[in-house]
């Protein structure tokens, strides 16, 4: 049995949690937070291999979180995929500039959400499949 990749959602508002849930459960563990905050405390005990993260948030936005997200060791690595209902050019700008991998914009597509995250991954784990070959060979 092939081990599962982890995401980790992080959005206020529940309905997309659900659905981003739904689209994505069969293929990844997934776990949840519903603010920047309680996403930071908890990243160490989650160890995803992506974030969903959305930018309008109370609290911590989405563009703070990944400020943050950038300094710290344990985190800085980790790709996040953007998702907002915010259609202006300038916040997408903003976050691929903080590192995002991805931006996708609400409401989204079942299609779109899954066969980016499946790319993503999909480069993720490549990636650490060369890392292991690497390591093998020295």
């Amino acid at each position: 049995m092939e081990k599962k990749n982890k995401l980790l959602i992080i959005d206020d508002d529940t309905t997309t949690l659900m659905e981003l849930i739904g689209i994505l459960k069969q293929d990844y563990m997934i776990s949840t937070a519903k603010n920047g905050l309680s996403a930071l405390e908890n990243l160490e005990k989650t160890h995803p291999d992506l974030i969903i993260l959305d930018i309008i948030m109370p609290g911590l936005s989405g563009f703070e979180v990944m400020a943050r997200l950038n300094q710290l060791d344990h985190a800085k690595d980790i790709p996040v995929i953007l998702i907002s209902g915010a259609i202006d050019i300038d916040d997408e700008r903003k976050g691929l500039t903080l590192g995002a991998i991805d931006y996708i914009r609400k409401p989204f597509d079942e299609i779109i959400i899954k066969q980016r995250v499946d790319y993503h991954i999909g480069i993720i784990n490549q990636l650490r499949e060369k890392d292991e070959i690497i390591k093998e060979l020295k």
